[in-house]
Parts: structure tokens; sequence; C-alpha cells
């Protein structure tokens, strides 16, 4: 059996919550193979809304399993206190890798420190995300399963602390004492410790006895650290590739691949977006998509589709299909823009160049459609909308096989 796939084939917040969940519903394992707490998804069943962080979107379903994967950045304050809170079912349905790297407290005070000091910031989230990641790749960092001897890591931490005590005085960052350490780290091993498991072997056994398992994950490839919009990135590889060093799975192992894309496009934080519209266009998506982040609140800068980086998008991941998300939001307008090619350095290019901060985008303009929000059969689209998906899927050079027209879980239209 293999593993189906979910990624994000934009900045992020695409909508992958949304598909994750429709998906799950007939899966029997979902896994997060990267990223930190730092990436929220939004679920909305039948009115209630959802905000997942570490959490797999699977969750909202009982019946399934759901792992954190060793590519993951736990935050333990964050998974315990905000996200497990939340649902009563956890026990034998929630596991989490001994190999995932922890994310304190201290990873935070860090990022938000040095967020402060650039000349021009990234505009990262400030949950410590990139000081754990760093410390991974330093080898330095500490994982998920060093809880078992809680003691032997209170006394590594402390080591850091010593060896690191000038950048500490320098960001202003006050440290605790390696008692205090104890007191947090035993306390997370005693709300953990029912979870925390080989998670490689767990999903291997799962694909040898023919389960469906789901990989989700987080944000979306033009903020993978190796082929998005450097450095204006996340510190973890997004892209399909990124599942199997995520949760130890060869790339035999992955079955379909869905990417998935909002009808427009949105970014947060600094750095280039190519379509980002400045006017009364893009302050309308903002406000009728609710375009403000999950795990922030932060408003999402928002522009019009591009098709340039989202066949980049498709091809690098290897997408079977695309799900088209919050068709909806553009219900209205009397024309809508999508971006066919760049400018740059004088001339027009059909690609994504190394660097985006100097391209100029090259749009197509579609008549617009009334109303799509609720659809759920194809055929009952208005045919201004249809031709619109219909050249977002050979400009892509990919199929829509999803269409989402509303934040709710059961307006979602298959393609077959």
């Amino acid at each position: 059996m293999k593993a189906d796939l979910i990624v994000g084939l934009q900045w992020g917040d695409e909508g992958k919550g949304k598909i994750v969940d429709h998906l799950a519903q007939n899966a029997d394992v979902v896994c997060r193979f990267a990223g930190g707490h730092n990436a929220g998804h939004t679920i909305v069943v039948d009115g209630t809304k959802y905000a997942l962080h570490l959490l797999p979107s699977g969750v909202l379903n009982p019946e399934a399993i759901n792992i954190i994967g060793n590519g993951v950045v736990v935050s333990p304050e964050n998974l315990i206190d905000k996200e497990m809170k939340q649902f009563d079912y956890l026990e034998d349905r929630l596991f989490l890798s001994d190999k995932a790297h922890l994310l304190l407290p201290y990873h935070s005070l860090i990022d938000q420190a040095k967020e402060k000091l650039r000349k021009r910031a990234i505009g990262t989230t400030g949950k410590g995300i990139g000081p754990a990641y760093a410390d991974k790749i330093l080898r330095v960092g500490h994982r998920v399963g060093e809880l078992h001897h809680a003691d032997k890591l209170a006394e590594k931490i402390a080591n850091y602390f010593e060896l690191n005590r000038v950048l500490f005085s320098a960001l202003e960052i006050g440290t605790p004492t390696k008692d205090e350490l104890l007191k947090d780290l035993n306390r997370y091993y005693e709300k953990l410790k029912p979870y925390i498991a080989d998670t490689t072997q767990m999903i291997w056994k799962h694909l040898d006895d023919g389960k469906r398992v789901l990989l989700e994950g987080a944000q979306g490839t033009m903020l993978d650290i190796d082929h998005g919009t450097y450095p204006f990135v996340t510190s973890s590889n997004t892209v399909s590739a990124g599942a199997c060093t995520g949760l130890g799975l060869n790339p035999k192992d992955i079955g379909k691949v869905t990417g998935i894309a909002k009808a427009y496009c949105t970014r947060v934080g600094n750095g280039p977006f190519p379509s980002e519209d400045f006017g009364e266009d893009g302050e309308k998506m903002a406000q009728i998509g609710q375009e403000f982040g999950t795990t922030t609140g932060r408003k999402r800068r928002c522009g019009w589709f591009d098709a340039v980086a989202l066949k980049h998008a498709s091809r690098l991941n290897g997408c079977d299909e695309i799900a088209l998300m919050k068709l909806d939001v553009l219900d209205g307008f009397k024309e809508v823009k999508v971006c066919v090619a760049y400018e740059f350095e004088g001339q027009e290019i059909d690609y994504v160049p190394y660097d985006l901060e100097d391209v100029k985008p090259i749009y197509k303009s579609f008549k617009g459609w009334d109303i799509v929000e609720g659809v759920r059969e194809y055929d009952k689209l208005p045919d201004e909308a249809k031709a619109y998906v219909k050249a977002l899927e050979e400009l892509t050079m990919t199929k829509i096989g999803i269409i989402s027209t509303s934040p709710d879980r059961k307006d979602t239209i298959i393609i077959k």
C-alpha cells in the first residue's frame, strides 16, 4: 500500500486543513511530516471552527490514528496546554515520534529577539521554529525521546545555556535554572509519555498491513527552505520530498500527490510576492476570505493567482491533481486576473527565476461570475467559473480534481 500526500503549492495558508480533514474521513492514519506550531490549519465542521497547529488534521476523525513525525519540531507547551485539551479521545489515536526535536521556550525568545535586530525582518511568527531547526542542524538540539531521562536532559540544556551565555546575555534573554528546567521537563514527560513512539516503524507496519495512510504537510512550496523565496522562507522542507525525510519513508512509498492552492494567492510576512494586489481588489479578497493567520492573527497579503509559480510548484511536487480552494471568495468580481508570465530583466519568461524580487507580473483577465458559494456539483458552477478553472488547468498543466466553494467540509466538489 502507498501513502497519499497533501502539499501546499503557494506561500502557505492554502486551505490544506479542509482537504486533509475531508480525505481523512476515509483514512486510517494521518501523518504530519514538517514544521511546528507556526503553521495553523483552520477546519470548519458543521459551523464549528477548529484551529490546529501540531496535531494532524485527521484528529477530527475519531477513528483515525494521528502521527506527528520526526521532521516536526514540537513545542510541548503548545501541544499539551492548547491543542490536546480540545479532544478527549487521543489515547491510542495520537503518536509522537521519539526522534522529533523539542522546541523549548528559549527557542521562541531567541527567535523574537533576533527578528527585532534584523534590518529587514523575515516576518517569522516568533514561535521559535528557526532556532529549533538551527539547533537540530548544529547537532545541539534535543529530541522527544530524551524526555524518558529528564534529569539527563535538564543537565544537557543547562550546559547549553552555559556554553551560549554570551549569546543569551547579548539578546537580554534570561535562562531557567536546572531545577526549573527539570520541573518543566517532568511535566512534559508525564503528559506525553503515553504518546511517544517509534513512529517510523509504526507507519511501515500500517503500509504493510494495507492501511490507508495520508501524509500532511505544513505551509507551502514557495516557503521551502531550499526551493522557496529564500531567505523569506520557513526552516524546513515543505515540498513532497520532505514527507520522506520527515516520516522515514522512501519515494516508492508515496502514492497520489494532491497539491493545494487558493483560487487567488496570499502570503504572510515579508518577501517577494509578484502577483500581490495593493488596491481595492486585494483588500476585498482579504475581507471576504477572512485572510488572517490562524497562528498569529496577522493580516495576509492578497493577490491574483500566480500560474507561473503554481506550474513550478506542481512539477516540483509531482502533483497528480490540484485542489482549488476558496473559489467562492472571488464571487462578484467583474473580472479576475491570472499571472501567466513574468517580466524579468527586460524579457518575458514563463518560469520561476533564482530571485522573484525583481519580476513583474504579466496578467490575463477572465470574466467574473456571480455566486459559487455552497455549490457542490461541478455542472452547477457558472460558466465563467468553469472557464476559469479550465484555464488554470491549462496554465499549470495539472488537473483540478477538487474545488472548495466555502469553508464548510460539505461544500466541496469532487471532479471524477
